[in-house]
């Protein structure tokens, strides 16, 4: 593949993956389960922690297997094609298209919110409990257009990339430092008073005291949120064979890129809890915290500005999405783990063919409506393929410590024992407290072990 993308525009892929509609939301939902500044601070800090701490053990891998497909390549590298087959399964199934189909339905919601007509126009088709709504309709032409633009060459997909992670990065500062400048009733210290008391009010009927094991719950059912909006950071690798010098650039990236997003998300966070109060936070219609904060800040223009700002970071987010997962489905068909029509480029030297398989799931997934069901286990599965993967850099340098490794973790094996202990403690938690959230997440991994077998059987490779 030709090296057509610098470190500038690794950094924006994985700034524009990570940054999409979970952080203008998912803030609310962590305050009505632990109903203190101090807890959903916790929180994000803990979330902070761990996913710089994967980064930095995912750059050594991306020096010793600087290819595209990346997570894929390593986990199939390091534990065999069974192991990699399950995690693209897993990804083609729903983390990479169920997230984007996610992240354009929340843009969808959002361009609702700036043209009313939209949400309150009758569903286009309804049979029972399902529908088409105008909402799922934008959100799939939002995938059709950014398929389609990633299907003329890296150029066109990264100039995007370019244009739209930056008008967020961007809005997102002037939306902090707006911020901190225009609160004139500053809640930080009241929000900040219960310290580490916990309460919980899921359906508005008032706060009651938390500990033991709802506490536990509530901090998992927390975490699900944040980490699912500091998630696909190392989208970055899928691509890396298109990037310059892989061995240094997809480590920069993944690091520099992720510390500057979680920094960004704490700062939002402080906004929250200083234009906001508790209740605020918690019950903001449809858990849109981040508009109810423009409001409090500019009045009814701000929430506008805040809408327009969600949908620029929504298809961003898409974007960048959309343009890395289809490396990994052209690197398993080249392994004949794929359809083997994912395997050749386009006349504009992109795997056209996988981004058209990507995209038309993707899309299928917003008609049924159930991207949200799948996506409850998303933070859960991508969890279990991240430490999965950490611990490949350990077993790596007990079994093959002779191969070059460019990039060394940084203080190995701190990062990875971090990482290692807050993944088992998020899952341990999940599978104790949320099983609703972790039992999809098994059976969709299992369900890979039966297709693997058909395909090896169906292409004579073992």
């Amino acid at each position: 593949m030709k090296k057509q993308l610098n470190l500038r525009d690794a950094i924006m892929i994985v700034m524009g993956s990570m940054i999409g509609s979970g952080i203008f939301i998912v803030s609310s939902d962590m305050m009505r389960q632990l109903g203190s500044g101090y807890w959903l601070i916790a929180v994000w800090l803990i979330t902070t922690i761990a996913t710089i701490a994967a980064a930095i053990c995912y750059g050594e891998l991306s020096s010793m297997y600087p290819k595209a497909g990346g997570q894929y390549t390593y986990l199939t590298e390091i534990f065999g094609k069974l192991t990699g087959f399950l995690y693209g399964w897993s990804l083609f199934a729903v983390i990479q298209t169920g997230t984007i189909a996610a992240v354009a339905v929340a843009f969808g919601k959002f361009a609702a919110y700036v043209i009313p007509g939209l949400s309150d126009a009758p569903p286009l088709y309804q049979n029972g409990t399902f529908m088409i709504t105008w909402m799922q309709i934008i959100a799939i032409a939002v995938i059709i257009l950014l398929t389609y633009i990633n299907t003329r060459g890296v150029q066109s997909g990264k100039l995007v990339q370019l244009v739209f992670t930056s008008s967020k990065i961007i809005a997102l500062v002037l939306l902090i430092v707006g911020g901190l400048l225009l609160i004139k009733n500053n809640f930080f210290l009241e929000n900040l008073s219960y310290g580490w008391d916990s309460f919980q009010n899921l359906d508005g009927s008032g706060w009651k005291g938390i500990s033991g094991g709802v506490l536990m719950g509530g901090v998992a059912a927390a975490m699900v949120g944040s980490i699912f909006s500091s998630v696909a950071w190392e989208n970055v690798t899928f691509v890396a064979g298109e990037i310059e010098n892989p061995k240094r650039n997809v480590v920069v990236s993944m690091v520099v890129g992720t510390s500057l997003v979680m920094l960004l998300y704490l700062l939002c966070n402080y906004v929250y809890l200083s234009a906001l109060s508790r209740e605020e936070i918690a019950f903001a219609s449809n858990d849109r915290v981040a508009i109810a904060a423009a409001e409090k800040l500019l009045g009814h223009t701000g929430t506008i500005i805040m809408a327009v700002l969600v949908m620029l970071s929504t298809f961003g987010c898409v974007n960048g999405i959309v343009l890395s997962g289809a490396r990994v489905f052209q690197s398993m068909a080249k392994d004949g783990l794929f359809l083997k029509q994912a395997i050749p480029n386009n006349k504009h030297d992109v795997p056209g063919r996988s981004l058209w398989f990507q995209g038309i799931w993707a899309s299928l997934l917003c008609l049924s409506g159930q991207y949200g069901n799948l996506l409850d286990m998303v933070s859960f599965v991508i969890v279990i393929f991240y430490m999965v993967t950490v611990v490949g850099v350990i077993y790596q340098r007990f079994k093959h410590p002779e191969l070059e490794r460019p990039y060394k973790t940084f203080f190995y094996p701190l990062p990875a024992i971090i990482y290692l202990v807050i993944g088992a403690v998020f899952c341990g938690l999940l599978i104790v407290f949320k099983p609703q959230y972790t039992w999809p997440g098994f059976i969709l991994i299992l369900l890979g072990l039966p297709i693997y077998y058909l395909v090896l059987k169906k292409t004579g490779r073992t």
